[in-house]
């Protein structure tokens, strides 16, 4: 089973004075909940869990949060604050067979007097139906169900489940806390990390709240002979670089889409720029941004800047044309673009507010004098009669009634006075002047 930076079990091999040495990370996994960095606000005395543990009474709980960040320890201190069996699984390596098995060893120990806490690593990993194959085991308390996940629950867990079970949210180790894991591998060795100041600074943000992975690289630094301390550029040299932590098709993926939006919505070209370097440094396809800057434009600048949305098809043109990495230089300028133009959802709720109309209406007739009349039986039926041809108008302008007969006119789309919409706005108060002359209003 795959543990995380302060779990998981040391298989016998490792404990035998011929083996292999216990791993740096294994060696400073925490002995109790005070011990775990990083999550005051989960195992503090205010916190969820240290609540639990005081009072002595578990619950079925979720740990959500990104790799290296305590899931497996927390839930085998759990077990132990409270005096219970830890029987761990992960979805990776469990099957069908591997469940039964933890349920039925769980209801003997039951029977003996024992509970159970059942620590599912990587639960969202369980299809459906074998995540629903839990829930007479947790309805019953066989069990006390505490899985780890990357994902969001949301998404990646069924609601039954999620409605037995509290989700907690375990945050990025941030730098005062990989800092303390530092301190406690130099105490563990006996001996100072072999870099400098700046370095050991560059080192912790490399990390990106991974204390596992700090932890690997820390001990990476401690087996080399390193005689004189590294400096930034030396230990970048050194060390391997870590690539962002980014899941093209999971939440890291919608939460940086969702910030991008809503920094260009919010007028910032700066934040906008770095959340998109985020997502097409660590990979994203680029056609996919271009997609969503193409909405953006329609959504949240439509009229209000005409433009827009050609700017953002020119600039899928020119990355097509281009390729990587130079038409990515395109797609910045459209980001730029739509940071910077006027802002105006007025066509999106149009749109919305038109098909709900559509909707609520069914089928209607328009007037007959704005029907064709391709046939003299449709011209014996009045399609056609009356018909003002605008362009013979006086102004170029009919001011006709279009809308069905016994629906009153309506009013889907409402310009703002930004941009090129102040100049729409301004027309179409003059054409509603010319109705109410004409007795249309």
């Amino acid at each position: 089973m795959g543990g995380d930076l302060f779990g998981g079990d040391v298989p016998e091999a490792q404990r035998s004075s011929t083996a292999a040495p216990v791993p740096l990370a294994e060696r400073l996994r925490p002995r109790s909940l005070d011990d775990v960095v990083g999550q005051d606000h989960l195992t503090g005395p205010d916190g969820t869990i240290g609540r639990m543990v005081a009072a002595g009474q578990l619950s079925s709980i979720i740990l959500w949060g990104p790799p290296g960040t305590g899931k497996t320890t927390i839930a085998r201190l759990l077990a132990e604050a409270v005096g219970m069996r830890f029987a761990p699984l992960s979805a990776v390596f469990s099957g069908v067979a591997d469940l039964r098995q933890a349920f039925a060893d769980a209801e003997k120990m039951a029977a003996a007097g024992k509970r159970t806490l059942l620590f599912v690593d990587e639960i969202h990993r369980f299809n459906r139906a074998q995540q629903d194959g839990f829930l007479p085991y947790v309805e019953r308390g066989t069990v006390v169900l505490v899985g780890a996940t990357t994902e969001n629950p949301s998404f990646a867990l069924n609601a039954a489940l999620l409605s037995r079970a509290q989700v907690l949210v375990l945050e990025r180790l941030d730098e005062a806390a990989l800092a303390r894991l530092v301190e406690r591998a130099e105490t563990e060795t006996g001996r100072p990390l072999p870099v400098t100041g700046d370095a050991r600074t560059a080192l912790i943000a490399s990390a990106d709240g991974d204390g596992r992975f700090l932890l690997n690289q820390v001990e990476t630094l401690f087996a080399a002979a390193i005689d004189t301390p590294l400096d930034p550029a030396e230990l970048a040299q050194f060390l391997h670089r870590r690539m962002p932590v980014y899941d093209k098709d999971r939440d890291g993926h919608y939460n940086l889409i969702s910030a991008l939006h809503k920094a260009l919505r919010g007028s910032d070209p700066q934040a906008a720029l770095y959340y998109m370097a985020r997502m097409l440094v660590a990979g994203e396809e680029p056609l996919y941004l271009l997609r969503r800057l193409v909405r953006f434009a329609s959504e949240d600048v439509g009229l209000a800047d005409p433009q827009a949305i050609v700017q953002c098809l020119a600039a899928k043109d020119a990355y097509q044309f281009l390729g990587s990495p130079e038409g990515e230089l395109a797609i910045v300028q459209a980001c730029l673009y739509l940071a910077t133009a006027p802002k105006s959802n007025a066509a999106y709720a149009a749109q919305k507010a038109a098909f709900a109309s559509a909707r609520d209406t069914g089928s209607l007739a328009p007037p007959a004098n704005i029907l064709n009349a391709p046939t003299k039986l449709m011209k014996d039926l009045g399609y056609g009669a009356g018909y003002e041809y605008d362009h013979d108008a006086p102004e170029g302008f009919s001011g006709a009634d279009y809308w069905p007969e016994g629906m009153g006119a309506q009013t889907y789309y409402r310009p703002t006075d930004r941009g090129f919409e102040k100049r729409i706005a301004e027309r179409i108060a003059w054409w509603d002047e010319q109705r109410q002359a004409r007795g249309n209003g």
